[in-house]
């Protein structure tokens, strides 16, 4: 649709919003002044132009009455036509489009009055009557709904349009700008493609603000875990570490020296020897033992395995009767199968052997003109059907006939193999029996062996036991004498053993001490580097809100150097100082909300030049209010102003002044 003009050359209504009848003749599609007082109808034209179109009001509102209404608001004329009709020229073209909206009235069976049952809507292009769909298509083929409204209406733009398809709209118009162009724009943005990597601008402030709030919490703890660690600290020993550690030397020293006088005390020379007697008279004890229980033991696992021989074999017995009777069972339950196959096959077999032949089966008319055969050819195909019958019958007798046989020789093959297998089941009894006694008697010869036999029979035990319990008797003797002695060397050797704790004790505050000025070192240290790594934040943070202010500055740029008038604010600060994205028109930096008609409609008219070049694409310009404008800006498009006037009761069309389009 590139450099394509559309300008209204016609347009008439019928019976739409109160114009019973009016066309509008712009003289070959020039500029129109539409005067008329307020209600007269000026932005009827605009509706009915739209509605042909798109079935809406130049509001952008589908569910809007079309009809006329009388003063109390109900509809004026029943059964009447509501019709719209516009020529068109489109690039040199001439087109009609035409609909007509009207009520629908039918007779019910047996009524004699027409009732309204609803609305339809006809629709033409160039006088030929199409569906609603092809001309949907049609009006689309010329230009899409959302383009026509924005070139054709100057409020449409920033009082239709969300600010996010304002935003998207301009941006499609102008052109985005990449990352890569605004840092290029910026020399102080050097270093943030390597600060970015993969991420987005957003993503990345996301990431800052999340590690900054780490950062900070991280920080805010640090003092905490330093007044902890100070508070700690243990009380410092009144001597220093040196003197502690000799301290303890000597106190071991002396230590060293008691445990060995107990040593020689306890070591006297007649108590070692009868205690090392003791220590050999219970090694030759335990050999007696072991050399008693060698016998007893190898017996009582030949035994065991002999025992354990015997059970398996009962075992096995077992599990083959468990199989032989499952066997039998298989074969009881397969033979009641084929007897009962073999007696309904027998049932079956005398069905049809018991089946005759039906003389009257075949036909006795001519299968092609239908007149009766002959009697010769009617015998001589009696004949044949009655030959077919009797092989077939005798055919499916033998089949069932062998079928029955091979069943039934099954059934007894199953109960011969039965037989054999009960012949041998109580054969496996009877030696399951004398398996079962073997494993008893075994058991029993098992349990008479003892396992453990009285040493004390043995003389060679008994002797060594009186020889042990003498020598004991001698070394009590010998111990009553010096346990004075070591009692006492015990109780100075616990004294000594307490000082070393208590002094090691005081040592181990030095080694606490040290950890903790090591512990708050570490804490400084941390927080400097988390100071170092938040400045880092910053700067990187300074770096994405100087690209945002930089993609600001040159996209807004970009986008106002295409309008004459219009400016556009696509970003606003915010509380925190971050920038959030809009889309608001200025103009000499009053907003839209703020501004008067006649700026309006002028920015207005501003927009659709600057999308009219854009598109390629011109379109009649309704211009509604138009009285409010001293000096109306011009467009490329055709301009239909409409204009409020006193004393116009009724709609005055007057060609524009000729003006030089730009």
């Amino acid at each position: 649709m590139a450099n394509q003009r559309m300008v209204l050359l016609e347009l008439e209504l019928t019976g739409f919003k109160g114009a019973r009848n009016f066309k509008l003749d712009s003289a070959g599609g020039a500029d129109l002044d539409i005067f008329g007082e307020n209600a007269a109808g000026k932005t009827t034209l605009f509706d009915a132009f739209t509605w042909l179109k798109f079935d809406k009001d130049s509001q952008n509102k589908k569910d809007f009455n079309i009809k006329t209404l009388d003063t109390a608001g109900n509809v004026e004329q029943s059964g009447a036509n509501h019709e719209v009709r516009a020529v068109l020229q489109i690039n040199g073209k001439r087109v009609e489009l035409r609909k007509v909206f009207r009520e629908k009235w039918s007779k019910k069976r047996g009524s004699a009055v027409a009732e309204f049952t609803g609305h339809e809507t006809d629709y033409f292009i160039d006088g030929v009557p199409v569906k609603k769909g092809e001309f949907t298509a049609y009006v689309d083929g010329i230009m899409k709904e959302d383009l026509f409204k924005l070139l054709t209406s100057p409020t449409f733009f920033n009082e239709q349009l969300k600010w996010q398809d304002r935003r998207k709209k301009l941006l499609e118009v102008c052109g985005d700008m990449s990352d890569a162009d605004v840092i290029a724009g910026n020399d102080q943005l050097a270093e943030l493609p390597a600060i970015l990597g993969d991420r987005s601008i957003e993503d990345q402030r996301k990431v800052i603000a999340a590690k900054r709030a780490e950062i900070n919490k991280e920080i805010e703890k640090i003092p905490t875990r330093i007044d902890e660690v100070n508070r700690s600290f243990p009380d410092l020993p009144t001597h220093s570490e040196d003197m502690l550690d000799q301290q303890i030397e000597a106190l071991k020293g002396r230590i060293a020296a008691k445990e060995a006088e107990q040593q020689r005390i306890e070591s006297g020379g007649e108590l070692a020897a009868k205690q090392k007697r003791v220590v050999e008279i219970e090694g030759e004890l335990l050999q007696i033992k072991n050399e008693a229980q060698a016998g007893v033991l190898d017996e009582l696992s030949a035994k065991r395995r002999a025992v354990d021989e015997l059970r398996r074999k009962a075992q096995d017995i077992e599990f083959e009767l468990y199989t032989i009777q499952r066997q039998v069972d298989k074969n009881e339950s397969l033979t009641k199968e084929r007897e009962a196959e073999a007696e309904k096959l027998r049932a079956e077999w005398r069905k049809v052997d018991a089946e005759t032949f039906d003389g009257h089966s075949h036909a006795t008319d001519c299968p092609t003109c239908g007149q009766a055969l002959p009697e010769e050819r009617i015998a001589e195909a009696h004949e044949k059907a009655k030959q077919v019958f009797n092989v077939s019958k005798s055919d499916r007798k033998e089949k069932i006939f062998i079928r029955g046989k091979t069943a039934a020789d099954e059934a007894e093959r199953l109960k011969a193999a039965n037989v054999g297998l009960l012949s041998k089941f109580e054969d496996m009894q009877t030696r399951l029996q004398g398996a079962r006694g073997a494993v008893a008697f075994g058991e029993t010869e098992l349990e008479e062996i003892s396992p453990a036999p009285d040493f004390m029979t043995n003389p060679a035990y008994k002797a060594k036991l009186e020889e042990k319990a003498a020598i004991e008797s001698e070394i009590t003797g010998l111990r009553s004498s010096s346990q004075s002695a070591i009692a006492d060397v015990r109780i100075q050797l616990a004294k000594l053993r307490t000082e070393v704790e208590a002094q090691e004790r005081n040592k181990a505050k030095f080694g606490q001490i040290n950890a903790a000025k090591q512990r708050i070192a570490d804490l400084k240290a941390e927080e400097r580097q988390l100071a170092t790594a938040y400045e880092q934040l910053e700067r990187e943070l300074f770096l994405t809100e100087e690209f945002i202010q930089t993609k600001v500055q040159l996209l807004e740029e970009r986008i106002n150097s295409k309008f004459r008038y219009a400016r556009f604010k696509l970003f606003e600060t915010q509380i925190n100082g971050g920038l959030a994205e809009c889309c608001e028109t200025l103009y000499n930096g009053v907003p839209y909300s703020d501004m008067n008609n006649a700026a309006r409609i002028n920015v207005g008219l501003d927009i659709i030049n600057t999308l009219s070049e854009h598109y390629g694409f011109t379109a009649p310009i309704f211009i509604d209010n138009a009285e409010a404008v001293t000096d109306l800006a011009q467009t490329r498009g055709q301009q239909i102003r409409l204009i409020v006037s006193k004393g116009d009761k009724k709609l005055r069309v007057v060609p524009a002044n000729n003006q030089e389009a730009i």
